[in-house]
């Protein structure tokens, strides 16, 4: 009866807010009062909180001045997102707590830090609340503006005690980018007369939509890979705090009401700690008891999980602090109809808001509490790293150094100590030299951080994921690492941690040579077929003065080149400081294999690229290509619409890349986009496609697969239960292992003859009859981390992720695994390059 009575006084209340005007006094707490000369948002920004959807540039203008206001807070731009947006903090304590804040975080961290005079019963607890990090999902970063008020505003002795207990950590959009995509969006479809029906196109985002940041990443999905600008924001200002509380104010579907964490109690990662989600859940009785004096319908312990420590609400817990996730049924835009009644934007601002509220008053009443969990983690985690019998990861690529340099960037911005190697090892076959490897101590503050970065675990209690199930950093960069027992070969702790550094060894009068290994030598490679040199890739290994060349290893010949022999150097040197390479001059074309001037050395040509982006194409994996491109090997890459790409001249390009489909469905590619497509093929073009562009090239008659498919059926299997029947046989997210032909083009730079693999779909590809059509193969048993059904992990047995057909003149090539996944995944994103680069000697 009371769920019945509640759910009918929500409806009441949208229903009334349609016809009734918004003011600030809906979301802010009654009985309260409010400093006259602290602006209201409608003061600065020109329309009440919920009118509008607020644009970044309105956001910014209101932080401004109300920090510039009040003397309770203090706020910091932290920097810049691709777009050139401020990532702002505001700082919110008690103007007492201020002229000591230095201090009073370094008590913090000292507690952290086994301080045994830290005096929990004097000490602020630290609250990190972040709105919005999906931009689409704007009712968190609009509620910001109501409750950064209610901060500076409040009055009275309660208030007062809370910020003198608190600090408060305010960041009012994680996404300022897809903020100000979203609010754009739904502001220019807003009708005088609002319009709740569902088929109302500003309910209706066109691709890619405003969930993302300015390359379409996920952003929730790299608070541990921390490769995004706004990503390292928050995590220097994270470890700077070390907070207590972290909460991230999230929406999800429309007909859905409002899910506060704890999430599912079998879902959560081993790792973290059961006291963590105890205190979840207590904090989880405040939050309902506010929902429960608006009227709003809630509920928790389902459907979300904590399980990937990638997500802002799992991220806080392996660091001894406690991630709430928030998410409320979304209105996509002013009004909408829901299961639940008419939800208006307002409505969900509320909700944000209240709950922003039901969380300090949480930190103020449960201080101590969370203060001494908070205390006996890290105490905790000194005793866990005495005990451990690993005293040590060594990890590294003696082929590439700057690969090597990137994971260890990701530790760096994680505080993780790490020390320089301090002589050549060899270790389970594999060596490790000094500048190219790094050695990680287990003893030291958060142990179980870097176990989380590189532990392998193939076993888990549940076998539903929201998200990935395995991100095994060293698989992820494909570097080589072992356990230590001691620290006997470690070096001095890097604490000025630089780049490697790159360049020519001296100059020729016959040719330069660079070896395919190094992370950045696509980016070197295309440099120098801009600049119009001439440049040939060596298809077998040989030896010359000396030194050993691999397969992939790249020859630019003195002669006939457009640059004198000055110039030619003087550019190389240039070109291999600017990618961290190395690149040596030689003497002679004698050599042991392959001369110089042999036919086994291929010329390269100057390459033009392509990505299909638009409906039918998944934003996420788009976006990491072009980030990849566009970012890291600074070439440019044309971005055609799927909406426009019938009317393309293709000739102008070498290369196609097809991204896996999107959500929607399949690829919005036509028959004559097919025809068109495979003509140009013919014509000599490479066409390059991902995933489930495999169903499209077989239909299509681009590609003859055989597909591997499971005829799995439910036996005993209760209605109630055909959710997690069907979602145990996602493949999420893990990594499997592939063996590798190196002497195939698509292999080169890779120096060991195994390789790990992201996949998450299940496209299995029979191999090929003849083994050198399989330059990737699956092995036996390729799982090395995270989870795969049984049904799934028999077909993936010996199956092939790679594919590459002739067809006339030009190649089709078909990848059934991300190679690119969330800009981490450094260890197979020469895959593609080699495609685009060595397509035509496939």
């Amino acid at each position: 009866m009371k769920q019945l009575f509640t759910l009918f006084f929500a409806v009441f209340i949208s229903a009334h807010l349609i016809s009734q005007e918004i003011t600030l006094d809906y979301y802010l707490p009654k009985n309260v009062t409010y400093n006259p000369n602290i602006p209201k948002p409608a003061e600065i920004i020109g329309h009440e909180v919920g009118e509008w959807h607020v644009t970044h540039d309105k956001l910014v203008s209101y932080m401004q001045q109300l920090a510039s206001a009040s003397d309770r807070m203090v706020l910091e731009n932290r920097g810049k997102t691709y777009e050139g947006r401020p990532i702002l903090l505001l700082t919110v304590t008690s103007p007492k707590n201020h002229q000591n804040l230095e201090s009073i975080r370094r008590q913090h961290i000292a507690m952290t830090e086994g301080d045994t005079s830290s005096d929990l019963s004097n000490m602020p607890i630290v609250v990190y609340q972040g709105f919005s990090i999906h931009g689409n999902e704007p009712s968190g970063s609009n509620a910001s503006l109501a409750y950064a008020y209610y901060l500076a505003a409040a009055e009275g002795p309660e208030v007062e005690t809370m910020l003198n207990d608190m600090v408060i950590l305010l960041d009012p959009s994680f996404n300022p980018d897809g903020l100000q995509r979203f609010a754009y969006w739904a502001n220019v479809h807003k009708s005088q007369n609002l319009n709740p029906d569902s088929n109302e196109r500003e309910y209706h985002e066109v691709w890619p939509g405003g969930r993302t940041n300015h390359y379409w990443f996920d952003m929730n999905r790299d608070w541990l890979p921390v490769q995004l600008p706004e990503s390292r924001a928050r995590i220097e200002t994270f470890h700077k705090w070390l907070p207590n509380i972290l909460t991230d104010h999230h929406e999800m579907g429309t007909n859905s009401t409002f899910f506060f964490q704890p999430g599912e109690p079998s879902r959560v990662h081993p790792l973290t700690p059961k006291i963590n989600q105890e205190l979840t859940k207590e904090i989880g009785t405040y939050h309902a008891k506010a929902l429960d004096n608006i009227g709003s319908l809630y509920y928790s312990e389902e459907n979300y999980d904590d399980y990937y420590y990638g997500k802002g609400s799992t991220f806080p817990d392996v660091n001894g602090g406690i991630g709430i996730l928030f998410e409320q049924g979304s209105s996509r835009g002013h009004i909408q109809e829901s299961e639940n009644g008419i939800l208006t934007f307002p409505f969900t601002v509320r909700n944000q808001f209240t709950t922003a509220v039901s969380t300090i008053e949480a930190a103020k009443n449960m201080r101590i509490k969370i203060l001494d969990y908070q205390k006996k983690f890290y105490d905790d985690m000194r005793q866990e790293a005495s005990r451990n019998r690993t005293k040590a990861i060594i990890f590294g690529d003696n082929k590439d150094a700057a690969k090597t340099w990137h994971l260890a960037e990701i530790l760096n911005r994680h505080k993780i100590k790490f020390h320089e190697l301090a002589k050549d090892v060899t270790l389970n076959g594999k060596t490790y030299k000094p500048g190219f490897s790094y050695i990680v101590p287990m003893n030291q503050k958060n142990p179980r951080l870097i176990q989380t970065m590189f532990e392998k675990r193939t076993t888990f209690t549940d076998s539903l994921f929201y998200d990935v199930s395995a991100w095994t950093f060293p698989l992820a960069f494909n570097v080589d690492y072992t356990n230590l027992t001691s620290l006997a070969n470690a070096g001095q702790e890097i604490t000025d941690f630089k780049m490697p550094t790159g360049g020519v060894d001296k100059k020729s009068q016959y040719a330069y040579l660079f070896e395919w290994h190094e992370y950045y030598t696509p980016e070197a490679l295309n440099k120098i077929l801009e600049k119009g040199l001439r440049a040939k890739v060596a298809k077998s290994p040989f030896t010359v003065e000396g030194k050993k060349y691999d397969y992939g290893t790249i020859m630019v010949p003195i002669q006939n080149q457009k640059l004198n022999p000055d110039e030619l150097y003087g550019f190389l040197n240039e070109v291999a400081k600017e990618s961290h390479i190395k690149i040596n001059a030689v003497t002679t074309g004698l050599t042991q294999g392959i001369d110089l001037g042999s036919n086994d050395f291929d010329p390269i040509k100057r390459q033009k690229i392509a990505i299909l982006v638009g409906d039918g194409v998944r934003s996420y994996d788009a976006g990491e290509i072009w980030h990849l491109f566009d970012t890291r090997y600074d070439i440019k890459i044309t971005k055609i619409d799927s909406r426009y790409f019938n009317d393309v001249d293709l000739d102008k390009y070498t290369d196609l890349i097809l991204p896996s489909t999107g959500w929607g469905g399949g690829s919005k590619l036509d028959q004559k986009s097919a025809e068109k497509i495979e003509e140009w093929v013919r014509n000599g073009g490479t066409v390059i496609g991902y995933r489930t562009m495999a169903d499209w090239f077989k239909k299509n008659k681009l590609m003859e697969l055989e597909m591997r498919k499971d005829t799995l059926v439910a036996t005993n299997v209760p209605f109630d239960q055909k959710s997690d029947f069907t979602g145990a046989q996602v493949t999420g997210g893990a990594i499997f292992e592939a063996k590798l032909d190196r002497s195939h083009p698509v292999n080169y730079g890779y120096k060991n003859d195994k390789l790990a693999l992201f996949r998450n779909t299940n496209v299995y590809l029979e191999p090929e009859k003849n083994s050198y059509d399989n330059p990737i193969q699956y092995m036996e048993n390729p799982l090395l981390s995270g989870y795969i059904s049984e049904e799934n992990a028999a077909l993936i047995k010996n199956s092939v992720p790679f594919k590459v057909k002739k067809l006339g003149k030009g190649r089709v090539v078909l990848f059934t695994d991300n190679t690119n996944f969330r800009a981490f995944w450094y260890g197979t994103n020469k895959l593609l390059m080699n495609t685009i680069f060595f397509g035509k000697m496939m």
